[in-house]
């Protein structure tokens, strides 16, 4: 959380506790901050404020945050404070994984204007962003020299904390990238792979737009795009899901999309496990139940004859 989300907590939290218990800010002792007052706030939030379970349950944190060092300063409030502390999260549901079909990315790669230098731009950025599952902040921050297109062609991807990781580019991606860089006037190793009009860098706003208008354009051809909420980062969660479902191991997707943490990736694990239980709740049960065997006249009056 940051700090004028904890700032703003505590500004909510102060004058919700002296509208409820009289006592201004300055006269708040830690022993005021029961487990009955954090709990009347955080309905207050849900009910005055209409916040969603989600933000009560960043307010509760920030709250937290603040009882656990106050625990250490004041040992005469420990037993208010655990009281509090105890206060559990709200349970929400978490919202549905985004992501792509195969034929949904293909039309989107394909939907920009070839004949354009924009066009082509916007083609091998899309086709990079699938084949990598790269973040928009590391796509846009390539360079031409993090890019290895020949023999075995690979991308060397900068992450958070500017850790680096080698991601494996597809034959089809390699050669969209070659072609595209015929059209790129600076190929020097620090010019930037997939710049703005002027050579710079682009926007995280303008990838966004531009695929906008992708999605707009492939949408003509395959209505269900227009149905969906596609971002820069879609693609992303398009290319674990992908990478999944064609029986790569959790592991090395992990360390494909970059993630520091492999139970991260473990979301697509279970978005994968609920669309295939959705896929079966469609079907019918066969129908299991034993039919008891009669067997024909003529086999027992056999029988009975031995």
């Amino acid at each position: 959380m940051h700090r004028p989300a904890y700032r703003d907590t505590f500004k909510l939290l102060l004058a919700f506790a002296e509208r409820t218990i009289g006592k201004s800010p300055t006269e708040l002792a830690l022993n005021d901050f029961t487990a009955e007052l954090i709990l009347a706030f955080l309905d207050h939030l849900e009910r005055d404020r209409g916040n969603s379970s989600r933000s009560r349950n960043a307010r509760l944190s920030a709250v937290r945050v603040f009882l656990k060092y106050a625990a250490h300063q004041d040992l005469t409030a420990l037993a208010v404070i655990e009281r509090s502390l105890a206060i559990p999260q709200k349970r929400t549901d978490k919202p549905v994984l985004g992501y792509l079909t195969r034929p949904e990315v293909e039309a989107i790669i394909g939907a920009p204007d070839g004949g354009t230098w924009a066009g082509r731009r916007d083609r091998a950025l899309f086709a990079f962003l699938y084949n990598t599952g790269a973040r928009v902040s590391e796509a846009i921050g390539l360079r031409v020299g993090d890019v290895i297109l020949e023999v075995a062609p690979v991308a060397h991807l900068r992450g958070k904390g500017r850790k680096r990781r080698s991601v494996p580019l597809w034959k089809e991606t390699a050669k969209t990238l070659r072609q595209w860089l015929d059209h790129l006037s600076d190929r020097e190793p620090d010019a930037f792979l997939f710049p703005n009009s002027s050579g710079g860098r682009i926007s995280r706003s303008n990838v966004t737009q531009r695929l906008k208008l992708a999605v707009e354009a492939a949408s003509r051809g395959i209505p269900s795009l227009a149905k969906k909420t596609i971002s820069p980062h879609t693609f992303r969660h398009t290319t674990a899901m992908h990478l999944l479902q064609s029986g790569v191991d959790i592991t090395v997707i992990a360390l494909w999309l970059g993630h520091e943490d492999p139970n991260t990736t473990h979301i697509y694990m279970e978005a994968d496990l609920a669309m295939k239980e959705a896929a079966l709740s469609r079907l019918h049960p066969v129908d299991s139940a034993g039919v008891r065997y009669r067997p024909p006249d003529k086999l027992m009056a056999f029988l009975q004859s031995l």
